[in-house]
């Protein structure tokens, strides 16, 4: 049974109906059925924060149950976890907030592509060194 996954998985998938919960709540407040055209910047900005976990999350996903299941030593299983939940969070106020460049953006995606790399990596060692 997966024990360490399931904790990151789920807080993830939090953080993306949050997300997604935003973007109603804008679409509702300016009587905007679909797409973006004539949308304040908030809203455009709470969609590409929403489609930017939606494109990203589920990979990590992936990998964080992949290495659980090659039984990774559990530390760098809640590290991996941890750095990714933190690094979309971060990702997601950045996007969310401003609509230019951000220190909290920037690292969000620096933190969330080093980890998908590694966990990718990890996943490769594990298997060729069997």
């Amino acid at each position: 049974m997966l024990s360490i996954s399931p904790i990151y998985a789920s807080l993830l998938v939090i953080l993306i109906v949050m997300l997604a919960y935003r973007v109603t709540t804008f679409r509702r407040s300016e009587a905007i059925g679909l797409g973006d055209a004539s949308s304040s910047k908030a809203m455009k900005c709470a969609i590409r924060a929403h489609g930017n976990a939606v494109e990203n999350i589920p990979l990590g996903i992936v990998l964080l149950v992949i290495l659980e299941l090659n039984h990774l030593t559990p530390w760098l299983q809640h590290i991996f976890g941890v750095v990714l939940v933190v690094s979309r969070i971060m990702h997601a106020w950045g996007i969310s907030n401003y609509s230019g460049a951000t220190k909290s953006r920037f690292y969000g995606t620096l933190f969330t592509w080093l980890t998908l790399i590694l966990m990718a990596a990890v996943n490769i060692l594990i298997v060729l060194t069997r």
